[in-house]
């Protein structure tokens, strides 16, 4: 066949998480709710600032702002884990960055398998922050060997999705009535099913042992457990969640408030009681309960270097060792929050200066007749730039170019995710009692053998989009 009658990866990645999101709304109603509330924020923001979808980078119109989300699924195995590497590649999503959430007493490691070039997250920026649970950690060896035996005997992945997976392996893409399919058949793997594989002791033991540890292990496949909308005012949007009794978390995860964003913040409402069907031995079913589904909002701000993340969790680190348990002290914790992270900076030339944030450089606004007689001034200042501009190379004169509006900065959205922020919306879903301390910790190599490759480093990736828009700014 040949490549031209390919559907693009990135037409089925947004068709599969349209198809995901109509699921969801379905499946959790109030999730459409929450879409609706985030909807309605961002037309607010919009509406007081037109000039916010300018700055930024991607380029977004309200329309995909509205389409943009993040899901999350936890998997229990290595082979569970392995082939849904396979299936997200098909969507042109592949795994960046490393979680050990064991950290923060969840016994599970992650990663994010999301697009990796600009064009692609233009696109459908869809991201699936993906757990593996680490069984090991599991205290009881029976309760553990019967853990790795109920995941060992079950199937998360339709057959007709399996082929589609390998054809699409070996053809180099699917067909238009195959890429179809492919959405259809994935998203039965994701789907929620209210019959448990197990006994209600089995779930009560595993439910014991750790409440994550019960959702991965009895069921039939990893349900999608939140889809997350992402919002331009996240404080906005958890005051009305909180005005149309929505039950959202006491706190938004992530740093305070900003005149200029930084990372991640991400609020929730609490996970819903969902009604369960129990197979008992003697074969009949037992009605029981099951806590593990909830909505999520985000809000996106600039990616941090290596150095403004080290100061970001160095500031974290003293807001959470003066507030260990903001859920239940929310206003110390703001009060917290915002005095600690007064030392990071909030303007952009410093965040750019000194290192601290990933920006993209695009050409300015400047009048065209000027900017021949400012470069003749640049080169009598500097007069190694024009070979400098012609080997694509502008990084030590960028900041005389931006001082004198020949060139524009724009920060680089963060288009991962959190470990502490990631524990603290699971946590306040679970319980505050579902942390644990374990004395052995997850490890990168291990859950790399188990996924089948290396994970992307998320730095180096931020790092090579900055320094492309510096050569392709050169080169015009």
């Amino acid at each position: 066949m040949s490549s031209t009658a390919f559907v693009s990866p990135d037409q089925i990645r947004s068709q599969f998480s349209q198809a995901m999101s109509a699921m969801y709304r379905k499946e959790v109603p109030l999730y459409g709710d929450l879409i609706e509330l985030v909807g309605e924020v961002n037309a607010a923001v919009l509406e007081s600032n037109p000039q916010t979808l300018q700055q930024l980078d991607r380029g977004e119109s309200l329309e995909a702002l509205s389409e943009e989300r993040h899901g999350a699924i936890r998997l229990g195995s290595a082979e569970e884990l392995s082939t849904m590497r396979r299936l997200f590649a098909v969507m042109g999503m592949y795994p960046v960055g490393y979680y050990d959430l064991t950290e923060a007493g969840i016994p599970v490691h992650s990663t994010a398998f999301r697009p990796l070039s600009m064009e692609a997250l233009r696109a459908n920026p869809f991201r699936v922050f993906t757990s593996l649970l680490c069984t090991d950690l599991i205290s009881d060896p029976a309760l553990r060997e019967q853990a790795e035996s109920v995941i060992a005997s079950r199937q998360i992945f339709t057959p007709n999705a399996l082929t589609l997976i390998e054809r699409f392996e070996q053809d180099g893409g699917l067909s238009e009535s195959d890429a179809a399919s492919f959405v259809t058949e994935s998203l039965e793997t994701f789907r929620w099913h209210s019959e448990a594989l197990v006994d209600s002791d089995t779930y009560q033991q595993l439910h014991d042992s750790h409440r994550l540890i019960a959702d991965i292990v009895s069921f039939k496949g990893p349900h999608i457990n939140h889809l997350t909308p992402r919002t331009l005012d996240i404080d906005l949007a958890q005051e009305k969640m909180i005005t149309a009794n929505m039950s959202a978390k006491a706190i938004i995860e992530g740093p305070p408030t900003r005149q200029h964003p930084i990372l991640l913040r991400q609020t929730s409402f609490k996970a819903l009681q969902e009604t369960v069907a129990f197979k008992q031995t003697d074969g009949e079913s037992k009605t029981g309960a099951h806590t593990a589904r909830f909505g999520e909002i985000e809000q996106r701000g600039m990616a941090l270097t290596p150095k403004g993340r080290e100061l970001y969790d160095r500031l974290l680190d003293d807001v959470r060792l003066q507030v260990p348990h903001p859920e239940s002290n929310p206003a110390g914790y703001q009060q917290v929050l915002t005095s600690v992270f007064s030392e990071f900076p909030d303007d952009i030339e410093t965040l750019r200066k000194q290192e601290l944030a990933y920006f993209e450089y695009r050409a300015g606004t400047g009048l065209p007749e000027t900017t021949n007689s400012l470069l003749t001034l640049m080169c009598e200042q500097s007069p190694d730039l024009l070979d400098n501009l012609k080997q694509g190379e502008l990084s030590t004169e960028i900041d005389g170019l931006v001082a004198l509006g020949l060139v524009t900065v724009l920060p680089i959205t963060y288009e991962d995710f959190l470990p502490v922020s990631a524990a603290g919306i699971f946590q306040s879903n679970l319980g505050q009692e579902a942390a644990q301390d374990f004395t052995q910790s997850a490890n990168q190599t291990s859950f790399e053998q188990a996924l089948g490759t290396s994970v992307s480093d998320p730095f180096e990736w931020y790092e090579n989009v900055q320094q492309n828009s510096l050569k392709q700014l050169a080169r015009k």
